[in-house]
């Protein structure tokens, strides 16, 4: 499965354009990377180092470039554990992100990859603040094949969790995938609701093992990256889900969230299906990449 599709844009296009590995060469890939979302600091960080690979590998081919380009990205992307440390029964992802990035699809896929590992998995309707989000839950729980607990829209976020707990340690759940709202008004607020949500789960579950996955939607770009600071100021994420890159070739902002976060990617989206959602890898992503 193609990561951006099958059509070779942005930076997968610009090997072709190029014979010499010259200041041209240098100049104009910076800014195929800064188009590619990649931002500044990062591009310039590559840049430097693919120049000092090229002389210390005597490499004098664009191809070759191509391909040292490749292993410069996957090492930039390489930031912290990829994997998911849930051994725990029960244990918690708890999903956060803006509205519309798409974290009730990620749940929806996630829980289905738990369900087909053989797992008991309970889905929390934690953002009672957005119309027809419970809702929307529930179908992704029925095909997770999930149970799932959930309140009335404008019920207390903290007070659903706290039903989660208690409903997955009744039921031997092994997995609780919490939801949570993406519409609050400022950083205050948002820290208050995700503080308290922590508490609960810190207070039923006290030993359990928790990931705090920020889903971000690729197709925003930089203000993708925005998001991700704000959230990393509110709460201890894990790891990052990046959404919709079935149709993108602007996916060097995971690129800059790496490099600025220092906080892993450990799952990509790559279309609507149940089954679109990946474990991340470095090189395969720094590969679809270029």
């Amino acid at each position: 499965m193609a990561l951006f599709g099958n059509k070779k844009t942005g930076l997968a296009a610009f090997f072709d354009s190029f014979k010499a590995l010259d200041e041209d060469f240098y100049e104009e890939l910076e800014e195929a990377m800064i188009l590619a979302d990649m931002g500044v600091e990062p591009t310039l960080q590559a840049v430097e180092e693919l120049r000092r690979r090229i002389k210390d590998e005597r490499i004098k081919q664009p191809e070759e470039a191509r391909a040292c380009l490749r292993r410069v990205l996957a090492d930039m992307l390489s930031v912290g554990d990829g994997g998911l440390k849930l051994d725990t029964k029960p244990s918690v992802c708890l999903f956060v992100g803006v509205n519309g990035v798409g974290k009730t699809t990620s749940i929806g896929k996630l829980g289905a990859r738990f369900h087909a590992q053989g797992k008991r998995v309970l889905f929390c309707a934690g953002d009672t603040f957005r119309a027809a989000a419970a809702e929307q839950l529930t179908i992704w729980a029925g095909r997770a094949e999930a149970e799932i607990i959930k309140q009335g829209e404008g019920a207390d976020p903290a007070a659903v969790v706290f039903d989660g707990a208690q409903a997955a340690k009744a039921r031997g759940s092994d997995i609780i995938l919490v939801d949570t709202a993406g519409r609050l008004h400022n950083k205050q607020n948002l820290m208050n609701e995700l503080s308290k949500i922590s508490r609960v789960l810190e207070r039923e579950l006290p030993d359990c093992d928790r990931e705090t996955l920020l889903v971000i939607d690729a197709t925003t770009g930089q203000n993708g990256l925005t998001q991700a600071k704000v959230f990393k100021e509110t709460t201890d994420i894990t790891g990052i889900i990046l959404t919709k890159l079935d149709g993108t070739a602007k996916g060097g902002i995971v690129v800059a969230i790496a490099q600025t976060l220092g906080v892993p990617v450990k799952f990509i989206g790559v279309g609507e299906q149940v089954d679109q959602l990946k474990a991340f890898d470095a090189m395969e992503y720094a590969e679809a990449l270029i």
